[in-house]
């Protein structure tokens, strides 16, 4: 007979129940990723609406911490990957979407601060510039700095991407269904004023990201109290 002491039925059955908690507590699973995006990007949103709208300045662009919410979630995924022993290729696929994301979003407002500059010293070096002219002769006219009609639609656009993904992944609804309505919100906010389409945005990373993150957070933490 063998030395080695053999599993009972009930101390493989702990085994199996551990492992699934190990490959169930990723950075999406737990909820973290999504209620950080959704948090760092509907704060951006509301900030650029009511700066816009109310004509101030915080002094700096708020869309650095999108920039900076790319650190913690690099973080929190070379951690999940020394703690759990399960190796889910799936996760790896999942986090390399999300910080591709973080990038283009941080990226795009690059663009948007950067090319209409560029592009108004461009023109007045051809000899002409944009102008704003009222029809009813109401005021005078006004030199425009050239601008992207809309910009905000296409990051609207962007943040229905890795929702759609990470829904269809792990198979999560809420996700599922804040793509669909995110992707509503795009096709409206082409039909808004720019600064409504801000507004949209916080909407849309809310419905996205926070309230799934929220629901993802409460059925991670109702699991683990089941397994202590």
């Amino acid at each position: 007979m063998s030395d080695e002491k053999k599993m009972t039925e009930q101390e493989s059955l702990d085994l199996i129940t551990n492992m699934i908690q190990k490959a169930k507590s990723s950075y999406h699973d737990t909820g973290i990723g999504s209620l950080l995006w959704g948090t760092v990007v509907s704060i951006a949103s509301f900030v650029s609406y009511f700066e816009r709208t109310y004509d101030f300045s915080i002094g700096f662009d708020i869309w650095l911490i999108v920039l900076a919410a790319i650190i913690p979630q690099i973080i929190f995924s070379i951690r999940e990957k020394k703690a759990n022993q399960v190796k889910k290729y799936e996760d790896d696929a999942l986090n390399s979407v999300w910080l591709v994301f973080g990038l283009s979003i941080f990226a795009l407002n690059f663009y948007q601060i950067v090319v209409p500059g560029v592009t108004s010293k461009f023109i007045q070096e051809d000899g002409w510039q944009m102008t704003k002219h009222y029809l009813d002769g109401s005021k005078p006219d006004e030199v425009l700095i050239p601008f992207p009609p809309s910009f905000y639609s296409l990051l609207i656009l962007l943040y229905a991407f890795p929702t759609l993904v990470t829904g269809v992944v792990k198979k999560f609804k809420p996700m599922l269904f804040g793509a669909v309505i995110t992707y509503g919100l795009f096709i409206g906010s082409c039909f808004t004023r720019s600064e409504y389409d801000w507004l949209l945005g916080g909407v849309a990373a809310i419905i996205c990201w926070f309230i799934p993150g929220i629901i993802l957070r409460r059925k991670y933490l109702a699991q683990q109290k089941k397994h202590v």
